[in-house]
């Protein structure tokens, strides 16, 4: 893993001070999958996070490309903080807004990113606050795709998001790491060192923002370039860490 040690105990981190938890989905929590619907989500996952979240005082978010409601279709109804679409869509355990609530992309965009996903060979994940196209399937189709996203993303004030073997068009200035920011600007999140673990380029937003209120980042598998201090080599590796 690059040469990143395990992050430490993650017992004593909780005893030593108050902690904040982000976690990525896909890739940290549960194994990546040929596409985002045929993941394995363990049974007792969601009841494993809730408790997690109970011993951290409600200081544990959810922070993934996927959106909420997504999440929930795998999930269950969550009463965990919870950020979906990269940064685009968070929650509070509550069930309330953290800032903008953002809109999907205009029909006339979603059409020309269908079509141009079904003349390719691109599968298509529309999303309520942007478009996936995903190539896992046939990884050489990741030139064409990212060259048509780049030029649509210019034409309409959109950033393109890359991540394994997909690439997302969403609203511009959303990332994992303005979520981790959303979050630590609430009361129950202020002043606790924040801990960032994911997998993917995706997460290294969040990672930053983590180090830059004091905390750090966990990289989950292999890959060379990082802000993460530390690392895990799989999903089963980081629920263990974390005693679910």
């Amino acid at each position: 893993m690059a040469g990143r040690p395990n992050p430490p105990d993650f017992a004593e981190l909780r005893a030593d001070r108050a902690l904040a938890l982000f976690l990525d989905f896909d890739g940290t929590l549960v194994e990546l999958a040929p596409t985002p619907d045929s993941i394995h989500v363990p049974p007792s996952l969601a009841d494993s996070l809730h408790e997690l979240s109970d011993r951290l005082d409600g200081r544990l978010a959810l922070v993934s490309g996927r959106a909420i409601v997504d999440l929930e279709s795998h999930l269950g109804s969550l009463k965990l903080a919870v950020s979906g679409s990269h940064g685009g869509d968070c929650r509070s355990a509550a069930g309330d807004n953290l800032g903008r609530v953002p809109e999907g992309l205009p029909p006339e965009l979603l059409h020309k990113v269908r079509c141009f996903a079904g003349d390719h060979g691109f599968d298509l994940e529309d999303k309520p606050h942007g478009v996936a196209l995903h190539y896992r399937a046939n990884p050489s189709l990741e030139g064409r795709g990212l060259a048509f996203a780049r030029q649509l993303a210019g034409e309409n004030a959109l950033d393109v998001k890359r991540g394994k073997c997909v690439i997302e068009l969403v609203g511009k200035g959303a990332n994992k790491g303005s979520a981790l920011r959303a979050f630590m600007e609430a009361d129950s999140f202020a002043g606790a060192m924040p801990v960032f673990v994911g997998d993917d380029l995706t997460d290294e937003d969040g990672m930053r923002a983590a180090k830059q209120h004091g905390g750090f980042g966990v990289l989950v598998g292999e890959r060379e370039e990082s802000v993460a201090e530390y690392g895990l080599a799989t999903p089963a590796a980081v629920q263990h860490w974390l005693g679910l």
